[in-house]
């Protein structure tokens, strides 16, 4: 599949402009043993997309071309511009000229909400502070605990959750340069993928992918395929996920805020492997056979 930026219109036209598509065919070299090869290889896509709220553009992110519904409600969920899915009213992804414009209409008292705080957003691929304009607004306090699942997270599940994953991400399977958030059930079957170029990106998808479909965070636990930031760690807990699992490692600031969330945060999860950070009592018994619990309650 390939995509280009889309040629502007003539002024005046009522025609749509198509969005792009998530990925792009490119000549490239190739040199491998001495050898030279022109080629062409399918690249990763990546648009601004201004999410805008009742007129006013709020922030402007970097970002894959898919789930664009998906991605402005987690956002919103995520930075408590939305307290729940009902406060969206409507929602229209247009292409623009300069790139994708995703136009949501929220309630009013939402809207005054977010003007009070409104602030100037520019995200990257790999963000970290997007938008923070003082060092107090860094962390959001978690809210209430987190509720502990009725069932116990196993190692076999993670390591199910971990073998399904490769046939869920298309979008890495093109292009190899893609981040992926995966809702799992507790006998570790994927129920729900979302795939960004910026792995917050991604996790936004799957949150709002979940609220759209009003599962249940008590249902499951999340996967993601980059490390565990604190700002993964915020997302998840705003949208009532007790349990993270990340393929890489966590910041000591994310084992903190997981902490005290009351989340389950699992870094270097591998086949039959995995290391707990924190409230490491929500794991199944048999994985906590040779932990020092003391450490990890």
């Amino acid at each position: 599949m390939t995509a280009s930026t889309p040629d502007c219109l003539p002024a005046g036209s009522r025609d749509e402009l198509p969005l792009p598509a998530p990925t792009f065919l490119r000549p490239v070299l190739r040199v491998q043993d001495g050898q030279q090869l022109v080629a062409e290889d399918e690249v990763i896509e990546e648009v601004p997309v201004a999410l805008v709220y009742n007129g006013i553009s709020h922030a402007v992110m970097l970002a894959s071309p898919t789930d664009l519904e998906d991605f402005a409600l987690g956002f919103s969920l995520g930075e408590g511009i939305l307290a729940g899915a009902g406060e969206l009213y409507d929602l229209e992804v247009r292409a623009t000229c300069d790139g994708i414009s995703v136009e949501m209409e929220i309630s009013t008292a939402r809207f005054l909400a977010l003007k009070a705080r409104r602030r100037s957003l520019a995200g990257r691929t790999g963000c970290g502070l997007c938008g923070v304009d003082s060092l107090a607004n860094v962390t959001r306090a978690p809210g209430e605990r987190l509720v502990r699942p009725d069932w116990a997270l196993s190692v076999e599940a993670v390591s199910e959750a971990l073998r399904q994953l490769p046939h869920w991400q298309t979008l890495r399977q093109q292009t190899g340069a893609a981040h992926g958030a995966a809702w799992v059930g507790p006998d570790g079957g994927i129920r729900c993928l979302r795939e960004d170029v910026g792995r917050h990106n991604a996790l936004d998808k799957l949150v709002g992918a979940l609220a759209r479909q009003g599962a249940s965070p008590g249902d499951g636990f999340a996967l993601i395929t980059s490390r565990a930031s604190y700002e993964m760690v915020q997302k998840a807990a705003s949208a009532r996920i007790s349990t993270l699992v990340a393929v890489s490692a966590p910041t000591a600031m994310a084992a903190r805020q997981a902490e005290v969330a009351g989340m389950l945060l699992i870094g270097f999860a591998r086949s039959r492997q995995l290391v707990a950070y924190s409230c490491a009592s929500h794991l199944a018994p048999e994985a906590r056979s040779h932990m020092d619990r003391r450490s990890f309650m």
